[in-house]
């Protein structure tokens, strides 16, 4: 006996349930963390930037934060051992200055600034995980690292 038409529409449909990435509440929960994470990324430096415009605080504190300019870096750290210059491509002047931290006779730690157009963008010392924002080479920055 064949099924009219009307009868095979009342058969129930298994309702797929929606996979979890696709639920509304778990994608305004996850837009929500990305947006704050962005403000943090780019609203918490320009808030700490307002509350010390020209770096005076750091420079009391003898800290060193990327937009200063060398004269700012030179009054909080002093002036380095050594400078790198180098030229990009496009023209722009980019300096390595490396200080050195003597710890005893035999050791010394590095600290590495690096500016660009003379405005800090960015360090490193000896000990962190990543050296620069400028692809510097991984191999051994100096004697002392590669062994």
């Amino acid at each position: 006996m064949e099924q009219s038409p009307s009868t095979m529409d009342t058969i129930p449909v298994e309702h797929e349930e929606q996979a979890f990435i696709r639920r509304p509440l778990v994608r305004k929960v996850i837009y929500a963390c990305l947006a704050i994470a962005f403000l943090l990324m780019v609203v918490w430096p320009m808030i700490v930037h307002f509350q010390d415009p020209d770096f005076s605080k750091h420079i009391e504190q003898r800290r060193v934060m990327a937009g200063m300019t060398k004269d700012q870096v030179l009054k909080s750290w002093g002036g380095p051992q050594t400078i790198n210059t180098s030229f990009t491509a496009d023209g722009l002047r980019r300096e390595e200055w490396i200080f050195e931290d003597w710890i005893s006779t035999s050791e010394v730690k590095h600290r590495y600034l690096y500016f660009e157009e003379g405005v800090l963008i960015g360090g490193w010392f000896e000990g962190s995980e990543e050296r620069s924002p400028m692809n510097a080479p991984v191999d051994s920055p100096h004697p002392k690292m590669g062994r």
